[in-house]
């Protein structure tokens, strides 16, 4: 690994900016209109918004006037989970939340039901929602809301969306899909999800922190309680003056990372494997959570028993790369992760679960330098060991 030069594989916390995106950013800056104003500069404002509303509407099949940005992905998330979802011919208000227990923390905790409103669907060995379970849960009577993630944020797991969403809508429900990950990695369409809102966000993509967004499949679902209230911007539901330079990185990111998505798949498929790899030769006792099941290509969750996750995030940071344990919004800390606990992961392995993602700027000097420093950091740890025995 070239001296100074770090190793980025944490992809799924945040993604470095795409160029085209800083572009887009810095034109946006120069606009000194507000976005709400009639005049010329705040036409100009508001065009920048409406390119990227645009853009984000045809990549996932919905219409313009349904897409309402946000800060972020967990304010969308604290936006739509709640009860008050009015639905046009419903069979009467919503009553409970079924999350998946391997949801983002914006879901498990980011809803506005009441404690006793929410029930856990609970995971299999792959991380993948247990289906009957979800049947049984829908049998309980009341009317429900999914929270539930396209693909998950540690092992990249992909969920059934479209056959849970079938079965929610069966029963007169709603289903709310986080494709926070999901979108600009695999194709990431409102038809074929089957879901009623979408849950997205710029930063995951090369788009700039600080802008996400909300995406209603059609009007007939209506949320009646905005979380800000003021102005009226974004149709009422988001009160206050719209982050234009954020919003338009985001489409600028957006399309370019769903444009390249095919290709992208199987070039990130590779390097995840070039990765494992890696992981296999310095530590062939590894453990690789999700292989059973559909996953994102460019995640690889994996654990060495005896080996913490935090000795293994801060070696390799030591070392020059950059990995994560878990979701990157828990304060920094490194703690055992709540997914794989729910795949009935044994606590000693699931603390030490390390999670490596790709995106558009890695390389397979990347993996190869991951490699190296991996094994650099198990050398001391084997030494100990040995001498211990």
């Amino acid at each position: 690994m070239a001296e100074n030069k770090r190793i980025y594989l944490d992809f799924n916390a945040t993604a470095p900016l795409r160029p085209i995106a800083i572009e887009k950013i810095v034109t946006a800056h120069e606009l000194i209109g507000n976005p709400s104003s009639v005049h010329a500069e705040g036409r100009a404002a508001r065009a920048a918004i409406t390119e990227a509303r645009d853009t984000v509407a045809r990549l996932v099949g919905g219409q313009v006037r349904n897409v309402v940005f946000t800060a972020s992905g967990t304010e969308a998330a604290n936006l739509v989970l709640t009860p008050a979802i009015e639905s046009a011919g419903s069979a009467g208000p919503l009553t409970r939340l079924v999350v998946s227990a391997g949801e983002h923390p914006c879901v498990l905790r980011g809803h506005r039901f009441a404690a006793s409103a929410v029930e856990i669907l609970p995971l299999d060995g792959q991380g993948r929602i247990d289906l009957g379970a979800l049947e049984a849960l829908l049998g309980g009577g009341g009317r429900v809301m999914l929270a539930l993630q396209a693909a998950n944020n540690e092992t990249g797991v992909v969920q059934p969306v479209a056959e849970a969403a079938a079965m929610v809508h069966a029963e007169g429900g709603v289903v709310v899909c986080d494709a926070v990950q999901f979108f600009g990695r695999a194709p990431c369409r409102l038809e074929a999800l089957g879901a009623d809102f979408l849950i997205l966000s710029s930063h995951k993509l090369g788009g700039p922190k600080g802008a996400g967004a909300l995406v209603a499949a059609s009007p007939s679902h209506r949320i009646a309680a905005p979380l800000a209230r003021g102005g009226g911007q974004e149709f009422g539901l988001r009160a206050g003056t719209e982050n234009v330079a954020a919003i338009a990185g985001f489409g600028a990111a957006a399309a370019q990372a769903c444009a390249e998505v095919e290709t992208e798949r199987f070039r990130l498929a590779g390097l995840r494997n070039a990765l494992l790899e890696e992981v296999r030769a310095a530590a062939p006792e590894a453990v690789v959570f999700g292989v059973g099941a559909g996953r994102l290509p460019n995640t690889l969750c994996f654990a060495i028993p005896g080996v913490g996750a935090e000795t293994l995030v801060i070696g390799l940071d030591l070392a020059g790369v950059a990995v994560s344990s878990g979701a990157a919004c828990s304060s920094g800390k490194v703690a055992r992760s709540h997914v794989l606990m729910a795949m009935g992961v044994a606590p000693d392995l699931a603390g030490s679960a390390v999670r490596l993602s790709l995106g558009w700027s890695s390389s397979v000097e990347d993996a190869l330098g991951f490699g190296e420093a991996l094994r650099r950091v198990l050398a001391p740890i084997r030494r100990a060991r040995s001498a211990a025995a």
